[in-house]
């Protein structure tokens, strides 16, 4: 079965230990994710490419009750919709990156817990690809 990014340069795909593609400005140091071309702090056109840290630290999370409107492009219906987390999660020092959590229910999830970045099957097209995309997955190590 095929398999392709939602986007292009979001992540390192296919990769064993995937990372996010972001940018560091190379003058004031800022970091984003998705990349971008210029700084949203100071403004120059300095950026250059920066994979992410796989890992990092849930800093706060929602739930999503129902199917988002488009460009969510999942494939689900209103009746096939089932409620997921999301978080904002704090990858190293430089950036925080809002990703969906591959646990949904309140007590699987808690503040300050250690998370690490996977790619999972987000919808499969007509013709059976797979389009995926990426969240973030409780680490072994935990916090």
């Amino acid at each position: 079965m095929a398999q392709i990014p939602f986007a292009p340069d979001v992540f390192t795909w296919p990769a064993k230990k995937p990372q996010l593609i972001g940018a560091r400005c190379r003058s004031c140091a800022a970091v984003t994710f998705p990349a971008q071309d210029s700084c949203p702090r100071c403004g120059k056109l300095e950026m250059e490419q920066r994979l992410l840290p796989r890992e990092g630290t849930l800093w706060t999370w929602t739930t999503q009750e129902f199917l988002p409107k488009e460009p969510y492009a999942s494939g689900e219906t209103p009746e096939t919709f089932k409620p997921f987390a999301v978080g904002l999660v704090q990858l190293g020092d430089d950036v925080r990156v809002e990703g969906r959590l591959t646990v949904s229910k309140p007590d699987e999830i808690r503040f300050g817990m250690g998370l690490e970045l996977v790619i999972y099957p987000f919808r499969t097209d007509e013709d059976g690809t797979q389009v995926m995309s990426y969240a973030f997955a409780p680490s072994e190590g935990g916090n």
